[in-house]
């Protein structure tokens, strides 16, 4: 039986574009979906998962930085940014947004593909290096479970996407230890994002962890990083 397909999102407003970056993506072996701006991407998104996503930063209504905005605040599927600006403060601009990777056109095809396939297998590895082989951490108010990639607080599932799992993960894999920012980085982005972007995602899950009371667990030790604290039996 053949191996599904890896789905991929083309978004940008020129369509010779998309058709040129679909043909490519084809012929690599990917499956493709277009959508010509970002608010057609975000109904692609909420319709089903994918993989990775292209997504071009200059387009009418709502353009690439905005888009990424939105899809962050739902998904943690990995994100290269397309753009005809090739800039330093542009590419900073692209991973502390929190996209995975940057592009400058014109790009030749088989950079591209080669992007897209690092893009894909970075997805499927988030969450799942931890440092210790442990397959289910518990303590007084959690329970992760890895093999099951799930997260529970008092029976009640946490609703995490990919990387705010990772991170969790990450943390409870050396509870009352403190992981430097760029530990983190290597470990849940494979060293691909910045001190800002861990500072992101941690405020995020805790502001998750907060509904249930328990976002003090999460403690940021300044200068250095972020340490799990178990909560006391």
């Amino acid at each position: 039986m053949a191996a599904e397909r890896s789905q991929v999102l083309v978004v940008d407003d020129d369509e010779s574009i998309r058709e040129v970056v679909q043909l490519v993506l084809e012929r690599g072996g990917f499956a493709v979906r277009t959508a010509e701006d970002g608010r057609a991407a975000l109904k692609v998104l909420f319709a089903g998962s994918v993989d990775a996503v292209l997504l071009d930063v200059d387009m009418p209504g709502l353009d690439g930085w905005q888009t990424l905005e939105r899809i962050r605040e739902v998904a943690d599927v990995p994100v290269c940014m397309l753009t005809s600006e090739d800039a330093e403060l542009a590419k900073v601009r692209a991973l502390r947004s929190g996209a995975d990777d940057y592009v400058v056109k014109p790009f030749g095809p088989q950079e591209l593909l080669a992007r897209v396939e690092a893009l894909v297998r970075r997805g499927r590895g988030s969450g799942e290096r931890t440092s210790k082989p442990v397959e289910v951490y518990e303590d007084a108010l959690i329970t992760l479970d890895r093999e099951q990639r799930l997260v529970t607080i008092g029976g009640t599932e946490l609703q995490l996407t990919r990387r705010e799992y990772a991170l969790l993960a990450a943390l409870t894999g050396e509870a009352g230890r403190v992981l430097p920012s760029d530990v983190l980085i290597e470990r849940v982005w494979d060293g691909m994002a910045t001190a800002d972007q861990v500072k992101l995602y941690v405020s995020r899950l805790r502001r998750k962890l907060a509904e249930h009371q328990a976002d003090q667990t999460i403690e940021t030790v300044r200068g250095i990083g972020y340490r799990y604290r178990p909560p006391a039996e």
